[in-house]
């Protein structure tokens, strides 16, 4: 019988079992189950950050240039990202909460025509002819209509992006296909791929995104606390220093296999090794924010600090700009100075090296 992790066991198996060795990109992107997006480039974007440490010569961008030949989709999981595609068939037909008009479904019906129609299109031509006008967005500013029509027809599985052009969504009409009619199925096969990327979790955790699948089935709101409770019968778990953690059945956190390289790693502030904060504080004994949105006089330790990963140790953060042409690192540590391996100095600049190579500077 295995025994019973301790949290250093839990630490190192997060670490080795999230950072696998590098593969191709739709493999990496298979076994990640999801990747997180954002917009920001500091120094690129957080999806092309994550993928660099798990797809062999990965350069930024790379997902972008080949989505359309690759069998992903962009949409909604417990955030906005990338998913397989046979993920991303479970999510539909998506029942927004948000509900259309009579008014707003015959815009969208004329709009999915002449997507139909021209097989791919850019939200100016869709504007142009259509000139659907101006709308509030979100966050009280104003906004193509059109855009907003798009991003909700999206939304609800009438369209998918076909393709980037400038980081602008071009779209195509989703095809058709067969629909999952038992939402127990569905969730507990959602439920697993959470499970399967961010494990080991705290039990909050678990609860808390298993609550976030409202981005991508709303429709079954009322279904995901049975979905949690079959989740906590038939995951493994272990009580260890006052937290309930879970992760796959079959999988074993404290077998000595979980090897962690002597390497440093700047991780993307999603990546799935720190993206639970509650576990991250568990693992390293500090807390790390995400601080883009945060008035530059209140930041701590940065505009977009990735966190420093040194074996299986979060030792501090570095703030990476490219000046010149040449990359800059700003780093931070949260003892105050850096380790004073040599060991430590040479995986540092090796991975310097590396996110030099990414960003071809």
């Amino acid at each position: 019988m295995a025994r019973n992790p301790t949290l250093a066991d839990l630490k190192r198996y997060a670490v080795a079992r999230s950072l696998f060795t590098p593969t191709t990109l739709p493999r990496a992107i298979a076994r990640l189950g999801f990747v997180q997006a954002d917009p920001i480039r500091a120094p690129a974007r957080a999806q092309d950050l994550t993928l660099r440490h798990r797809v062999k010569g990965y350069r930024a961008g790379d997902l972008e240039r080949r989505y359309a030949t690759l069998p992903v989709e962009e949409d909604f999981f417990v955030n906005y990202g990338f998913l397989p595609r046979a993920t991303h068939a479970l999510c539909h037909p998506r029942t927004a909460r948000t509900v259309w008009p009579k008014a707003r479904w015959a815009q969208a019906q004329a709009v999915l025509a002449f997507v139909r129609e021209r097989g791919v299109v850019h939200p100016r031509e869709v504007d142009a002819q259509f000139r659907h006008g101006k709308a509030l967005n979100w966050f009280g500013g104003s906004g193509n209509a059109s855009t907003q029509l798009l991003d909700g027809m999206h939304y609800r599985g009438l369209l998918r992006v076909a393709r980037r052009e400038g980081g602008v969504r071009l779209y195509s009409a989703r095809p058709e296909g067969e629909t999952m009619s038992d939402p127990a199925t569905v969730l507990d096969a959602l439920v697993d791929v959470i499970v399967t990327k961010y494990a080991p979790l705290p039990e909050r955790s678990l609860s808390e995104l298993v609550a976030h699948l409202r981005a991508a089935v709303p429709q079954w709101a009322d279904e995901r606390p049975a979905a949690l409770a079959r989740a906590k019968q038939r995951l493994a778990s272990a009580q260890v220093e006052g937290l309930r953690w879970f992760w796959p059945a079959g999988e074993n956190p404290a077998s000595r296999r979980h090897a962690v390289p002597e390497e440093v790693r700047l991780l993307a502030p999603f990546d799935p090794v720190v993206w639970d904060r509650r576990r991250f504080e568990a693992f390293w004994g500090w807390a790390y924010r995400f601080e883009a949105y945060t008035p530059a006089p209140k930041r701590v330790r940065g505009y977009y600090a990735l966190p420093l990963l040194w074996r299986d140790e979060v030792v501090g953060w570095a703030n990476a700009s490219v000046q010149d042409a040449a990359l800059q690192l700003e780093t931070g540590y949260v003892a105050g100075r850096a380790p004073a391996e040599r060991a430590y100095r040479q995986a540092l600049d090796a991975e310097a090296g590396r996110l030099r190579a990414f960003l071809q500077l």
